[in-house]
């Protein structure tokens, strides 16, 4: 780490009209006093949910420990082999029906994941769930940030109506529950994240931002004399490290610019509003190139992102399923319709393999952001087939500030709550709790 006696505050932003771009951690934030010092923990956090369960043959490897090889469903993985944990065995029983309860495992899949609690069966307004991990997280470490925390989907997503048997659309179309009875509503629109992470917090004038957009001219040229004024102040890393940060930036609002273009000239889909790209692959890495930038700028540390709701009939023509996922995921035993469930299984881990790689190949001090963030990635869900709440699918990936050994398959015994792992992964995050939801201790195999 290259350091000079100038030392800049670690919540520097650029500004300029309709523009404020929070920046990097760069090597002038850091006082000479503590630069040696090696943050450890986690500092941030991020779950990836799938709907409507996995394959859980092509997902669970056979052996267990470190011999373990990864799994079909696994395989876009293995760059990521060293930081990787595969958990079977965990189970969301909260998600099961209780009496007279009877369907609405989707809704009770997603509504319980991150919550550990058994959910109301209501249509209604009168919801009842339990606060998720994510914002129990979120309370303590985005007491530092402008957001406490994302959430990001890749679907529309009604939080009013039935969607699922007599449960609420917000049981199924969020996982981020801020309060038992506040479902935290998710974004699927990459201009409309774009905005609220570099659109100016202190101005409220989208005349000057949608005039901005239709001269072709980037967020970025309202803070050009903010880039060349502290510019001068850098060393060459810190420059070099700014000015990959801000083309990352300029990249992202190009792929935005096209989707948007090509919106307009294309007949507007009803469940898709507009700027956002048709393709799933084209979108997800639109998606989580936004929450890399958020977690290089430092303006969020928790995120959750829904690759699809649950129910989700999300068809996959450019992998060649143009079924809907959820009728395919009830594929009674037809191969044919198992392989196109695989297929899409698949499909998803490659985009989170996308954002893995993202996060391992940009800077964060001394090391990358993977090396500090904790991934979890899973599904409420195993067997969609039979609405299965056991054994679930389920990993996490990174480094947690050196807090989480990788390269293994753990198996925990039958009717260990998921909930465990919740409780494991606050510690981890600085949020150290007697208890979660139904759970019934920490799982202790995950520290070093």
């Amino acid at each position: 780490m290259f350091l000079s006696n100038k030392t800049l505050p670690r919540r520097t932003f650029l500004r300029g009209l309709g523009a404020t771009v929070a920046l990097p951690l760069l090597d002038g934030m850091v006082p000479a006093l503590r630069a040696a010092i090696r943050l450890d923990g986690a500092r941030r956090f991020a779950v990836v949910y799938v709907p409507n369960g996995v394959i859980m043959d092509r997902w669970t490897p056979t052996a267990e420990g470190a011999a373990f090889e990864l799994s079909p469903t696994l395989q876009p993985l293995e760059p990521f082999r060293d930081r990787l944990t595969v958990l079977s065995g965990l189970d969301n029983q909260v998600a099961n029906p209780r009496p007279n309860e009877g369907a609405g495992d989707h809704a009770r899949a997603a509504g319980t994941f991150l919550t550990g609690v058994h959910v109301k069966k209501t249509e209604g307004t009168d919801l009842q769930a339990g606060t998720s991990m994510d914002q129990l997280a979120a309370r303590e470490l985005g007491k530092a940030t402008q957001l406490s925390s994302l959430e990001l989907t890749m679907e529309y997503t009604e939080m009013l109506g039935a969607c699922d048997a007599g449960y609420s659309c917000a049981y199924s179309n969020t996982i981020a529950w801020r309060t038992p009875t506040t479902p935290l509503p998710m974004e699927m629109d990459p201009r409309a994240v774009f905005e609220r992470l570099f659109g100016d917090g202190d101005s409220t004038d989208a005349a000057t931002r949608a005039a901005r957009v239709k001269e072709d001219r980037s967020i970025l040229d309202a803070i050009v004399e903010d880039v060349a004024r502290i510019g001068r102040s850098l060393g060459s890393r810190d420059r070099a490290k700014l000015d990959q940060y801000l083309e990352a930036i300029r990249d992202v609002e190009r792929r935005i610019r096209r989707a948007e273009e090509q919106s307009t000239r294309e007949m507007p889909v009803v469940s898709r509003p507009a700027g956002v790209p048709e393709s799933f692959e084209v979108h997800a890495q639109l998606m989580f190139d936004l929450l890399a930038l958020a977690y290089q700028a430092d303006l969020t540390r928790v995120a959750t992102f829904m690759m699809g709701h649950e129910v989700s009939s999300r068809a996959y023509p450019e992998i060649g399923v143009a079924d809907a996922h959820h009728p395919i995921s009830h594929h009674q035993g037809d191969r044919s319709k198992i392989e196109k469930c695989a297929k899409v299984n698949l499909f998803h881990m490659q985009s989170f393999a996308y954002f893995l790689d993202k996060l391992r190949s940009t800077p964060d001090g001394d090391g990358a952001l993977l090396d500090s963030s904790l991934i979890l990635y899973g599904s409420g869900m195993s067997d969609g087939n039979l609405h299965a709440h056991l054994d679930l699918p389920v990993l996490v990936a990174g480094g947690a500030g050196g807090r989480l050994k990788g390269g293994r398959h753990l198996r925990y015994p039958k009717g260990t709550p998921v909930a465990n792992l919740h409780l494991t992964l606050l510690d981890k995050l600085g949020v150290p709790m007697d208890a979660f939801g139904d759970s019934t201790g920490s799982l202790t195999e995950l520290s070093l």
